[in-house]
């Protein structure tokens, strides 16, 4: 007896100390997920940047890294909201080929060359198409009952197809100059003093957002965050943006030798995480996309039209293929034939990586970011360090498995 009663407490105060320290960082609404990929793409970075001499971290090869990270990160977002309806998509990558390849005939060889007209029709057909398309997949998921699996696996093998056919098997160039701006290229940043603009009004916007929050939480009677966190969260986002835009403009033009600023495709992704985030949050779409991942059975029971969500659902996933396409031949000044070969994967995996759950019913598309983010770090890094292409598909396949295996942990670690 007297040795049971002096072991007890131990494991009582663990649990208490550990429970406790849980209980703080739900009150601070805090994603715990978000940090640790936050801190595995930190790592990443340190990592590559001592094994490189300096190199990756450079204000050259970020710049780059932002502009490789685009495309995917775009499509991720779409994927996210996918994956939380508890759906796949493996088709993203053959129809961002063949959008990318319409959108190059429609500017090379249907509208006029040179005129003003020439690539905002073609970037608006483009997406147009892509929103068909995706909403065509989504009407066989929907209405027709067909596992998700099935229909984008025949949309892999149809829009690969379908470019090919659209391409006559060769690759069509050149882009129209002001096209190619959104490419990122040469011509495709905003210059340092939009710049630092673009900075500050996503920094006001930031604080903005957080003591809108605050206003209505108090006028709901809800608990809101410390102030002291929230000050502090809205700082490190502060001091992330002006770094970020620092770097940014310490990359010069090759020839002009001013800064460049920030690339447009990177303006792009953050026009669609916001649009995607707010959706999300905001809107009963959002809710509904989150509420069928969670129980599909409840949210019919709770009047949730789920054909009609699962159709639109698609119907953005095929727009952000579109739109993911038009930035990957701006910034090629080419559509080739083998545009978007493989990026499924890596879509998928950016989108699993940042925390969607494959069980449904979780995943954002900041997390997408961060996902894409590290698959974009982990390639980059591999090329500089010039590690073969083989043992990179290795090393990335191992990185899946292990972001599969963390959702599975972390999905019981919540539940217990």
């Amino acid at each position: 007896m007297t040795g049971s009663s002096k072991s007890a407490p131990a494991p009582s105060r663990t649990f208490l100390s550990v429970g406790g320290a849980r209980r703080q960082i739900e009150a601070l609404e805090i994603d715990t997920r978000l940090l640790a990929m936050l801190a595995t793409l930190v790592v990443i970075g340190l990592f590559f940047n001592v094994a490189t001499g300096g190199i990756f971290l450079s204000p050259r090869n970020l710049y780059n890294l932002t502009l490789q990270t685009s495309v995917t990160a775009v499509m991720a977002c779409g994927m996210v909201i996918v994956i939380v309806a508890r759906h796949i998509d493996l088709s993203v990558g053959s129809l961002m080929g063949m959008m990318g390849v319409l959108a190059a005939v429609l500017q090379v060889h249907v509208l006029p060359t040179g005129a003003w007209y020439n690539w905002v029709v073609s970037l608006v057909l483009a997406l147009a198409a892509g929103a068909v398309i995706g909403g065509f997949q989504g009407y066989w998921v929907a209405y027709r009952r067909l596992p998700s699996f099935i229909v984008t696996l025949a949309g892999l093998l149809a829009w690969r197809g379908g470019a090919w056919l659209l391409a006559g098997g060769t690759n069509i160039s050149p882009m129209d100059e002001r096209f190619q701006m959104l490419g990122g290229g040469l011509e495709g940043a905003i210059g340092p003093v939009w710049s630092w603009v673009v900075g500050i009004v996503a920094i006001v916007a930031w604080a903005g957002v957080a003591v809108d929050a605050r206003r209505r939480r108090a006028k709901l009677g809800l608990a809101a965050r410390p102030l002291s966190a929230e000050i502090a969260i809205v700082a490190i986002f502060s001091v992330a943006v002006v770094a970020f835009v620092l770097t940014m403009n310490s990359y010069l033009h090759p020839i002009r030798k001013t800064p460049m600023g920030i690339p447009i495709p990177v303006l792009i992704l953050s026009v669609v995480v916001t649009i995607i985030s707010a959706m999300c949050a905001m809107t009963k779409f959002g809710r509904y996309i989150y509420g069928i991942g969670g129980n599909p059975e409840a949210a019919v029971l709770a009047g949730i039209n789920v054909k009609l969500v699962t159709t639109f659902i698609f119907v953005i996933m095929g727009m952000l293929c579109a739109l993911s396409a038009c930035i990957s031949i701006a910034r090629l000044n080419a559509a080739p034939t083998s545009l978007g070969e493989m990026e499924e994967l890596s879509v998928i995996a950016a989108a699993v990586i940042g925390g969607a759950s494959l069980m449904g019913g979780s995943g954002t598309a900041a997390g997408a970011i961060i996902g894409a983010l590290i698959m974009q770090s982990l390639r980059n890094g591999m090329v500089l360090i010039g590690i073969q292409s083989s043992v990179q598909q290795l090393i990335l396949a191992g990185v899946l498995i292990l972001a599969v295996w963390f959702d599975v942990w972390y999905q019981q670690f919540k539940r217990r």
